[in-house]
């Protein structure tokens, strides 16, 4: 039995019945296993591909189904997906290999009894390969389909920027993004680690939004990824840099991070500020705070101060005491749906109702902690306007003493990064 495929089974298997993240299951899976590098990217695209294609596979298998899809144990589930992604969407694996491995790992997985069901399945998918074929056309049904998006979403970005535009969002989340890289200039130059990671052999190019990034593909292992390792750089897109560089912050200055961890932005500002002043990084959650005081040390700098809190709280903490402010709101995470493979099967149209009021609480609090004359940036990483456009709109309508300074938003498929909006706001 192939043990790639059946640790990607079992992690689809804790995705579907257990809520995991399949990057954070995927990430723990490859760190206790002893793959080669080869099997190290076929995992991960079993895992990935077969999360994405998400309610599109399932689609699919239903076809081949004598009962409904819920009718369907977990496990044997878990083995369909990860067998038949491999038959319907990866021409290099053989349609008999994928079909005999999805046997033996039903066999050691879910029991005799259901290795017969899975191989007859997986024997009349690739018999009858015509039976599943996705609906061609135009209409939002089709598309998302043949997308592997949810409906609801595609018409959420048929409604806010038309159907050709859709197309190419749509086309655009489903990528492989590259591995981004912020340099850290407290310790390098971007020119120094262009060069050490092009004579490592690796595809590196520096980005034309961010003076700081770097775009990296053929990369290995992060955990064994030297740059970082030394502090040299930092993961993150070419468009959360340009977060820290439009709120510009100075040295000496006070600054809060709203909503902080894992750092990135934090991190970034300090650099900034050349390590000197004092970054107040605050997020609700106790463990994501552990990664912000990591990725701070591993970098070298000195002047974060993790803070415990609930971001609404932060007016009264430290009122009219800040010299910028950044609030990188929760948001739906829309503009990274090609990143992370799960979370477009994951947001539900109701939750992205429900944002825009959590929203404005922490951008009106995080207000109060401003001086006159300070500066507050509002950012998110999506790309709807009742989650941005509309809640700077509605805040300036109850914050007389606010002006709007500038205003960006980066749609993925104009700009080629992941999708992400920002407002500058100024206390007169």
């Amino acid at each position: 039995m192939d043990k790639v495929r059946l640790a990607a089974t079992k992690i689809l298997c804790d995705v579907a019945t257990k809520g995991a993240w399949a990057n954070v299951a995927l990430a723990q899976t490859l760190r206790a296993e002893k793959f080669s590098d080869l099997d190290r990217k076929f995992c991960t695209e079993l895992v990935y591909g077969t999360v994405k294609a998400g309610a599109s596979l399932d689609w699919k298998i239903s076809k081949y189904l004598k009962r409904p899809l819920s009718k369907v144990d977990d496990k044997i589930l878990a083995v369909l997906r990860v067998g038949l992604y491999q038959v319907f969407f990866l021409d290099r694996v053989p349609n008999s290999a994928a079909v005999n491995e999805s046997v033996e790992l039903a066999k050691k997985f879910c029991g005799l009894s259901a290795s017969k069901f899975v191989n007859g399945v997986m024997r009349s998918a690739v018999r009858e390969p015509h039976k599943s074929n996705f609906p061609t056309g135009d209409d939002l049904q089709s598309l998302a389909l043949r997308t592997f998006h949810p409906l609801w979403l595609v018409k959420l970005f048929a409604e806010e920027f038309g159907l050709d535009a859709t197309k190419q969002l749509l086309a655009f989340d489903n990528d492989d993004p590259p591995l981004c890289l912020r340099v850290n200039r407290l310790k390098t130059t971007r020119e120094e680690v262009l060069d050490a990671l092009i004579s490592f052999g690796l595809q590196a190019e520096p980005s034309t939004l961010a003076p700081e990034g770097i775009i990296c593909r053929g990369h290995g292992a992060l955990d064994k990824f030297q740059p970082l390792r030394a502090g040299f750089c930092q993961v993150q897109d070419e468009s959360s840099m340009t977060a820290a560089r439009l709120l510009n912050p100075a040295a000496g200055e006070f600054v809060i991070d709203c909503c902080a961890a894992p750092g990135g932005k934090s991190t970034h500002l300090a650099e900034l500020m050349n390590n000197r002043g004092r970054i107040i990084a605050a997020d609700v959650y106790e463990t994501k705070l552990e990664h912000v005081k990591q990725n701070a040390q591993r970098l070298g700098i000195k002047i974060i101060e993790p803070l415990l809190i609930d971001a609404r709280e932060l007016g009264d903490k430290f009122p009219g005491q800040a010299d910028k402010v950044l609030v990188d709101a929760p948001c739906s995470g829309l503009g990274v749906l090609r990143r992370k493979a799960d979370l477009r099967w994951r947001k539900t149209s109701d939750e992205l109702k429900d944002l825009p009021t959590l929203q404005g609480e922490i951008l009106s609090s995080a207000a109060k902690t401003l001086k006159r004359g300070g500066c507050l940036l509002y950012s998110t990483c999506t790309i709807t306007r009742r989650e941005n456009q509309e809640v700077v709109e509605k805040f300036l309508a109850e914050h007389e003493d606010f002006q709007l300074i500038d205003m960006q938003m980066l749609l993925p498929h104009v700009t080629n990064t992941d999708g992400f909006f920002s407002a500058k706001l100024t206390k007169v």
